[in-house]
């Protein structure tokens, strides 16, 4: 079994109403966050929600800019939100995009350093999700970052 079916196989696949309701609300508000995306060039429509262990919860949503870098996506959004509001401790963070068909989007190599930053050894919850919500996968920072670069 090669890195990537090992990783798969601890990922686990739900549906809507498998997830418990706390999670359910993390992956709403992540679907509203997305209404609200930046997005005219790719028109990929990508919202987060970050649940703080403090109970809080932080959209954030993609803002796209012509430069191409100057683009931050809507994972980063929401951590930058919470930490402008002083919350750095993180549970849990939904993410949900319009990917084709099943496949369900997944956070690049850039959000999931820094989501990996604000984790204590990977252990924030990661809730993916298309935005049918017809395919809902959970997993952790550790299981989609397993070597993140450390000082």
């Amino acid at each position: 079994m090669d890195k990537v079916d090992f990783i798969r196989k601890k990922m686990k696949e739900c549906t809507l109403q498998d997830l418990p309701q706390g999670q359910r609300e993390l992956l709403l508000a992540a679907e509203k966050a997305a209404m609200n995306s930046y997005s005219p060039y790719s028109g990929f429509k990508v919202g987060a929600a970050l649940l703080a262990s403090s109970g809080e919860m932080f959209t954030g949503t993609n803002v796209e800019n012509a430069g191409y870098s100057p683009t931050i996506c809507a994972e980063r959004a929401a951590i930058v939100s919470a930490c402008s509001s002083g919350v750095q401790d993180f549970q849990a963070i939904a993410v949900i995009s319009p990917s084709s068909g099943d496949t369900v989007g997944s956070p690049c190599g850039v959000c999931r350093q820094v989501l990996s930053e604000f984790s204590k050894d990977g252990d924030i919850t990661v809730i993916l999700s298309n935005a049918t919500k017809s395919r809902i996968i959970i997993t952790s920072v550790a299981e989609l970052l397993p070597l993140p670069f450390r000082l």
